[in-house]
Order: structure tokens, then C-alpha cells, then sequence
């Protein structure tokens, strides 16, 4: 019961962040919320995983964080980088 509670709950959370993914006002506040994102469903497959009765699941889980991880590291530098020294807007990297 109290495995379904917390799915529950960070079902919930989950959605908030990818409201807030969406309505982020700058880019990285959406890359922190696809971060956050990815980090939920993290551990909703571990909860899944205990809720099933299969620890292997978190096998999976390392393994999503880990890809997680990489593509948040890959679109930071891909935003902060792609303009290749051409002047941007400034918005974009918190420049004003």
C-alpha cells in the first residue's frame, strides 16, 4: 500500500515538472525540468519495481539515470555552444 501511495505521489510531481519543462521561462529552466523529469522516472521504475516484486528493475533504473545524465550534459553544452561565436539574442544564456 505504501509503495502505491509514493507511485502515486511522484506521478503527481512528475507532471508538475513537465508543466514546468513547458512553461519555463529561459531554456535551461526546461532543462532542468526534463532533468527532473528523468530523475522521477528514475524512481518511479524503482517503485515499480519493489511493487512488482522484481529488483531487477533497478538495474534499469541505473541505467536510464545514466543516459539521463549524459543527454542533460550533451543539451547544456549544445545550447550554451550552439551559436559558435555568432552574437545571439541574449535571453537564451541568461545574458541581458
Amino acid at each position: 500500500m505504501m509503495f502505491a501511495l509514493t507511485a502515486a505521489a511522484v506521478l503527481v510531481t512528475m507532471v508538475l515538472t513537465l508543466y514546468r519543462s513547458i512553461k519555463g521561462p529561459t531554456v535551461y529552466d526546461r532543462i532542468l525540468g526534463i532533468n527532473a523529469f528523468g530523475t522521477l522516472t528514475v524512481v518511479l521504475i524503482s517503485v515499480y519495481g519493489f511493487l512488482s516484486g522484481r529488483p531487477d528493475f533497478l538495474d534499469l533504473a541505473l541505467v536510464y539515470a545514466l543516459i539521463n545524465f549524459i543527454n542533460t550534459i550533451a543539451v547544456s553544452k549544445y545550447v550554451e555552444f550552439s551559436h559558435m561565436g555568432r552574437p545571439t539574442g541574449g535571453d537564451e544564456l541568461g545574458d541581458m
